[in-house]
C-alpha cells in the first residue's frame, strides 16, 4: 500500500497541505493515520534531500488547528456526543473512561502527553473542552505537545529516510528493516500501555458510564 511510488505520488499531489489535513482531521476525532502520514512524509523528505522543517511545521499546524476544533466541539457540543456516537469511531466505554481518568488527574498535562498516545490524540482535545479546561491553558499545552511530537517523530523518520537513501546494498535494506522495526515496536508498546491504562481506569471507576451507547442495540 505504501510503496515508494505511492508515497511519491501522494507527496507530489498533495504535499504538505495533505499532511497537515490528515493530521488535523485525526486531531478532530476522525480515525485517520496522522502519525503514519507524518512518518511517511518525513521519510520521503529525508530520502529526497528536502527540508524536514517544513514537514514538522505542517504537522504541528495541522495538529494545533485540529485539536482546537476538537476543543470547541467538546466545549459547545459536549460529552453527550461521545456517549451516543463514540462507538462509531471506535471509542469504547473503556477508552472513554481512560480519557476521563487521565484528564481528572493530570488536567492540561493530558493535552501535552496525549499527542504521543494514539487514542488520546483523538480524545484529549474533546475532553479538554467538555471539561471546561481554560482555553489559554489548553492552547499552550496543545501547541507545545504538537511541536515536540512533530519534531521527535518527524525528525527520527527523516534521519531514517536520509540514511536509507544514501545506503547501498545490505546497508540500505538494514535501514529499511530498522525503520519497520521501530514503527512496529512503537505500535505494540502503545497497545500494551493502552490496555494497562484502561484496566486502571476501570478499577478507579468500575460503574458503567450512564448513557453510553455500545452500538445500534445500545
Amino acid at each position: 500500500m505504501f510503496s515508494p511510488e505511492t508515497l511519491h505520488h501522494a507527496m507530489a499531489t498533495y504535499g504538505l497541505w495533505g499532511l497537515a489535513g490528515i493530521v488535523a482531521l485525526e486531531s478532530m476525532g476522525l480515525p485517520l493515520p496522522g502519525e503514519t502520514a507524518l512518518i511517511l512524509a518525513a521519510v520521503y523528505a529525508g530520502s529526497h534531500e528536502e527540508s524536514v522543517v517544513a514537514v514538522v511545521l505542517a504537522a504541528s499546524a495541522g495538529a494545533i488547528v485540529g485539536d482546537n476544533v476538537g476543543y470547541l466541539v467538546g466545549r459547545d457540543v459536549g460529552y453527550p456526543l461521545l456517549l451516543r456516537h463514540g462507538w462509531r469511531m471506535g471509542v469504547t466505554e473503556g477508552r472513554l473512561k481512560l480519557g476521563q481518568y487521565l484528564f481528572r488527574r493530570y488536567g492540561a498535562g493530558v493535552v501535552f502527553i496525549g499527542r504521543f498516545v494514539a487514542l488520546l490524540r483523538v480524545l484529549a482535545a474533546f475532553l479538554a473542552g467538555a471539561n471546561r479546561l481554560h482555553w489559554t491553558t489548553f492552547l499552550v499545552a496543545n501547541a507545545a505537545g504538537a511541536f515536540v511530537w512533530a519534531s521527535l517523530v518527524g525528525g527520527g523518520a527523516y534521519w531514517l529516510g536520509r540514511n536509507a537513501a544514501h545506503g547501498h546494498g545490505p546497508l540500505r535494506w538494514a535501514m529499511v528493516a530498522l525503520a519497520l522495526f521501530v514503527v512496529v515496536t512503537l505500535a505494540l508498546a502503545l497497545k500494551r500501555n493502552e490496555a494497562r491504562l484502561i484496566d486502571q481506569a476501570e478499577r478507579d471507576d468500575p460503574a458503567p458510564l450512564p448513557g453510553y451507547r455500545r452500538g445500534p442495540e445500545g
